[in-house]
């Protein structure tokens, strides 16, 4: 093992909470139909407003935000929002109080789309816009990305070109690992899947309870693992899904179990990202 976290911690927890809400597909914004994806699975074939799920977003800003974010300021945890630059844009207050808290913002996309099918010009643009929008809603640039799963190709590439430090599209490992292929290497922080509260949304059946002991249980597992080499855990929630009364409070005490274990850095994934680039040099 050539390289350690800071102070001797053996495991890094990475807190990512997505904000997507009003950056969906809708009508209202010229898109060709409304988001598929609800909490019962409906997915309308014709292209109509789907105004009950628009409203299962607008719980996300109105009330999942507030509780996801007090929770964080309650254990002083610091966290990484990805989010979709037009969702922080029609949620001012909400871009104000992430800034104002200490977290950090990663570009999730300029609207929350699949950069899938983009040619090169226009997935150029779609980083540069989401970029611009970011740094005037937050006051700071972004210098991570996460693609809402389907990218293309160049994406990489073309956000070294466009300056970023690190990059998420990634679920190969439970460390970070630098990818040297392009003119300037870009840090690869892998997310995770399984440990993302979405499960709950396209199952809205399971129980948070039931998604708590999975948490644990990787947390366990990544913390026993982390005696050899260095491992991060990451754990991905969204305002919409995760701020509901009864999911919110298995969050908190996943937060308070993983508080609870000495040697545990829960870190912004800009932070993880320049110490990993240090450290292996």
């Amino acid at each position: 093992m050539s390289w350690r976290w800071p102070n001797e911690a053996k495991l890094a927890l990475s807190l990512v909470v997505n904000v997507e809400e009003g950056a969906e597909q809708n009508l209202a914004d010229g898109d060709r139909g409304p988001e598929p994806v609800d909490e019962l699975g409906v997915m309308l074939k014709k292209p109509v407003r789907n105004y009950g799920n628009e409203s299962n977003y607008a719980y996300g800003i109105n009330e999942g935000a507030p509780r996801v974010l007090n929770l964080l300021q309650k254990y002083g945890m610091s966290a990484t929002f990805t989010a979709a630059a037009v969702a922080l844009e029609r949620a001012p207050q909400v871009a104000q109080r992430i800034a104002a808290d200490g977290h950090e913002v990663c570009a999730h996309g300029h609207r929350w789309a699949f950069q899938l099918g983009m040619d090169e010009a226009r997935e150029r643009q779609f980083i540069r816009d989401a970029s611009v929008s970011i740094e005037r809603t937050t006051g700071r640039r972004p210098v991570g990305w996460l693609s809402r799963y389907l990218h293309t190709g160049e994406t990489r590439r073309l956000l070294v070109e466009e300056g970023y430090e690190y990059h998420m599209d990634d679920f190969s490992r439970d460390e970070p690992f630098m990818d040297r292929t392009y003119a300037r290497p870009i840090v690869v922080l892998p997310y995770a899947l399984d440990t993302n509260d979405m499960k709950m949304w396209n199952a809205p059946a399971l129980m948070p309870r039931d998604w708590l002991q999975y948490l644990k249980d990787s947390f366990d597992c990544l913390y026993a693992e982390s005696a050899a080499r260095p491992r991060m855990m990451s754990v991905g929630v969204h305002l919409r899904i995760i701020g509901r009364p009864g999911r919110i409070v298995a969050f908190e005490e996943f937060l308070r179990y993983a508080a609870s274990v000495r040697g545990v850095w829960i870190a912004r994934r800009s932070d993880i990202a320049a110490h990993y680039r240090s450290a292996i040099g």
